[in-house]
C-alpha cells in the first residue's frame, strides 16, 4: 500500500453534507444519518502524516486490535520498529535481485505480519516518536527517502563484482538516523523484554492469520502471491470467489473480528470527509439529464455540486467479479491503501457500510472513520489479513485452514 494518499478527486466529495453517526443533521433531506449495526473495539486513531506508512499502521492496529479481543488489554505498538527493519529488508532484497524491484515507501500487510512473527516488536514508547530524529513533531520521510533511495539505487545497480558488506552498515546508519534504533531490550510495565520476548508475550498465535483475495486469472480455493509491487516478500493469499470474500469480511465483522484491508481508494467515490460509495457515474449523469460524455467533461466542483444534489440517493454499481478482474487487468484497481475494518453500519435508506479506521488522524467527518459502502470495499478490495477463526467453517474446510 502506497502513498499518504493524493487520492480522492473530492468528485464526490459533495455528499458529504454529513456530520457523525446517528448525529447527522436531519433537517437536510441529502444528509447522510448512519446507524451502527455492529462496532468492535479498536485502539486510538493515529496519524502516518507524511509517511507511505498505511500498511504498517493498519496491520499494526489491526493486531492490537486481536490483542483487545483475546486479553482486554491495550497496547499501542510500534510503527518505526516495522519500517526500521522492512526497508532494510526491502533494500537487501533490491541489492540481491541487481536493482529487479521497486524500494519505496510502500508495503503490505504481510510485511507487518513477517516483521512481528519474525523480529518481534516494541511498545511505541520504547523508540523516539516519529519526526523527532529530524526535528519533526510527526513522520515527513520526504528527505529520509531521498537520502536513502539513491543509496541503495546505486548499489543495486553497481558493475562492481563483489559488493562489501559494509554497505549494510552505512544504510543501517541511514535508517536508524531518521527513524531510530531498534532497541536490543526495554522494559515495559516494570518487566524487561527483547523485541522478540515481548511480542511472544502478547498472546498471540501466529499461525492464526490468513489473507484473502479474489481474482479470476488464478484458481480459486488456492493461495498465490498477489501480483503487485509492494507484495515484494511474495506473502500468500488465498484467492476465494467474491461472494464468500464478502461473506468472510461479514462473518468476521459479526463475531468481534477486524480485518486489515488493503485497496484502492483513487476512486472517485472516496473522499477526504469519511466517505466512500462506488458511484454509478451513469445512472447520475442520466439524473442530471446529461449523457456520460457530457458528464466526464464536467469539472471536479460541478460534479461535487450535482452529486450534492443526490446526497444519501446517490446510485451504487454492484461489483461482479468480472468487474474486480478487469480492473486489476487494467490498473484501476491498485494497491493504493491500508485500513482497518471494524464494524458496520447503514444510512437512512439501507444501505450499507463498514467503518474504517484511517491512519490520517482524527480527519474527516468522523474523526478518523471513514464509511465505506459494502459495494465499495468488494470492488476496491485487493486482498486483506484476517485471523482463520474470523473465516467461516465451509470456507475453512474448502481451504484447508
Amino acid at each position: 500500500m502506497k502513498k499518504n494518499i493524493l487520492v480522492a478527486l473530492m468528485a464526490s466529495a459533495a455528499f458529504l453534507s454529513i456530520s457523525a453517526t446517528e448525529v447527522a443533521d436531519s433537517t437536510k433531506n441529502d444528509s447522510l444519518i448512519f446507524t451502527t449495526i455492529k462496532e468492535i473495539p479498536i485502539t486510538s486513531v493515529k496519524n502516518q502524516a507524511r509517511s507511505g506508512t498505511c500498511w504498517n499502521y493498519s496491520t499494526l492496529s489491526f493486531f492490537e486490535a486481536e490483542i483487545l479481543k483475546k486479553s482486554g488489554k491495550t497496547y499501542d505498538l510500534c510503527e518505526m520498529f516495522v519500517a526500521n527493519r522492512n526497508y532494510m529488508d526491502r533494500a537487501i532484497m533490491k541489492v540481491r535481485l541487481h536493482g529487479d524491484m521497486q524500494f519505496s515507501q510502500g508495503g503490505s500487510a504481510y510485511d507487518v505480519y513477517y516483521i512481528l512473527s519474525n523480529y518481534g516488536i516494541c511498545p511505541e514508547d520504547a523508540m523516539p516518536a516519529p519526526g523527532t530524529m529530524y526535528g519533526d513533531t510527526l513522520n515527513n520521510f520526504n528527505e529520509f527517502f531521498k537520502v536513502m533511495t539513491p543509496y541503495v539505487q546505486a548499489l543495486s545497480t553497481s558493475d562492481a563484482k563483489k559488493l562489501s558488506p559494509a554497505w549494510k552498515n552505512g544504510l543501517q546508519g541511514i535508517i536508524d538516523a531518521y527513524l531510530g534504533k531498534t532497541p536490543e531490550k526495554f522494559t515495559y510495565e516494570g518487566k524487561e523484554y527483547t523485541p522478540q520476548s515481548f511480542a511472544a508475550s502478547l498472546g498471540l498465535d501466529w499461525k492464526d492469520y490468513v489473507s484473502v483475495t479474489s481474482y479470476t486469472h488464478r484458481p480459486f480455493w488456492t493461495e498465490f502471491p498477489v501480483e503487485v509491487q509492494d507484495n515484494w516478500r511474495g506473502g500468500l493469499s488465498w484467492n476465494i470467489p467474491m461472494d464468500d470474500m464478502a461473506r468472510i469480511i461479514d462473518y468476521a465483522i459479526d463475531n468481534g473480528y477486524t480485518v486489515a484491508w488493503g485497496g484502492d481508494v483513487s476512486d472517485d467515490g472516496f473522499t477526504r470527509e469519511g466517505l466512500a460509495i462506488l458511484v454509478d457515474t451513469k445512472k447520475v449523469a442520466d439524473n442530471e439529464g446529461s449523457d456520460m460524455a457530457k458528464w466526464l467533461k464536467l469539472s471536479a466542483k460541478e460534479k461535487n455540486d450535482k452529486l450534492k444534489k443526490l446526497g444519501a440517493n446517490v446510485p451504487e454499481l454492484t461489483p461482479t467479479q468480472e468487474m474486480r478482474q478487469e480492473q486489476y487487468d487494467n490498473w484501476e484497481l491498485t494497491d493504493d491503501h491500508g485500513m482497518l475494518i471494524y464494524g458496520k453500519a447503514k444510512d437512512q435508506n439501507g444501505r450499507e457500510y463498514y467503518m474504517v479506521k484511517n491512519s490520517w488522524g482524527e480527519t474527516g467527518a468522523y474523526k478518523g472513520t471513514w464509511y465505506m459502502s459494502k459495494n465499495f470495499i468488494i470492488a476496491k478490495t485487493m486482498d486483506f489479513l484476517i485471523n482463520k477463526n474470523a473465516v467461516p467453517k465451509d470456507i475453512r474446510k474448502k481451504c484447508g485452514f
